[in-house]
């Protein structure tokens, strides 16, 4: 937590020191128009921007998806691009589909991913795309406290009269975060395998290792090899369940699990949802750390 924070607070000095971005110039309407590009990001936003009235967030890509890898921007998406004063991203090539959009947008940008010690790629060495770092931040809830403290810094560098309420808004979204409650520490068996390569930020949060991640989609099922791998494993390490995401597919998982016995459980990477600010991203990882406690308890 500390190392995170302080990278962050290091960001706002950084931000403060340098020139400041030019003001967006105010919509017709008199309000910000801040665009979060996806669930996550939409929910800290939310959370960050609550209760102010001159300030509207919404969201671009709200889908049933467990991979944005493949994602092409419709005419609506185009056009919400350039209806933004503010553009807010993930970061850490999670929106690599918005290369082309932002190129041509003059809205300022927020990187979420700022100051993040970001972790190496897992589970693409059988897929088309390869992505250097895991972009999946968000599943950490001090990268999280990070993320919102970019959010913060941002916004209050292109909306200096609602700064304090930003601070108060994020203070108070910061102090719902969980601190560990060692539950993960009795587990007898902290291995996790996964059919999603998103989990690995959270697995370090919670103290699993990860044996295993394959991120399986539809027409890019696991191969052979692959499945003897998960196979060996499980019996190796002796592991009664196994993880898919909510989104994905499971047709590989359900067949192993027919092969060795073991069960097959869904974590989630809160990738879509209807809700804002901080309860929808604090429930679904409470929900998560449930599922896993039960599956490996």
């Amino acid at each position: 937590m500390k190392k995170l924070l302080a990278a962050a607070c290091v960001l706002g000095l950084l931000l403060s020191a340098c020139s400041s971005p030019a003001a967006p110039q105010p919509s017709d309407d008199g309000k910000l128009h801040v665009l979060a590009t996806t669930y996550p990001v939409y929910l800290f936003t939310t959370a960050v921007t609550e209760g102010i009235g001159d300030v509207e967030v919404s969201l671009l890509v709200n889908q049933q998806t467990s991979c944005l890898h493949d994602y092409t921007l419709t005419v609506n998406d185009m056009k919400a691009v350039e209806r933004a004063d503010v553009i807010v991203m993930n970061g850490a090539g999670l929106e690599d589909f918005m290369t082309d959009a932002l190129a041509a947008s003059d809205a300022p940008v927020i990187d979420c991913s700022e100051g993040i010690e970001l972790l190496p790629a897992i589970g693409h060495e059988d897929h088309d795309h390869d992505t250097e770092y895991d972009p999946h931040i968000w599943m950490n809830e001090e990268a999280a406290e990070v993320m919102m403290n970019n959010i913060l810094h941002g916004l209050g560098e292109l909306d200096g009269d609602n700064l304090d309420r930003y601070t108060e808004n994020f203070n108070a979204a910061a102090a719902l975060l969980p601190g560990d409650d060692g539950r993960m520490s009795g587990l007898s068996c902290p291995y996790l395998i996964t059919f999603h390569d998103g989990f690995q930020y959270f697995a370090r949060d919670n103290g699993l290792t990860i044996l295993k991640a394959i991120e399986e989609e539809e027409g890019s099922e696991a191969s052979a090899a692959e499945i003897k791998e998960i196979v060996a494993l499980i019996q190796e390490y002796d592991i009664p369940a196994i993880f898919t995401e909510v989104n994905g597919s499971d047709a590989t998982a359900q067949a192993i699990a027919r092969e060795t016995g073991v069960r097959v459980y869904q974590l989630d990477m809160i990738m879509s949802g209807e809700g804002v600010g901080m309860q929808p991203y604090l429930d679904a990882m409470e929900k998560n750390r449930d599922t896993i406690v039960e599956a490996l308890g």
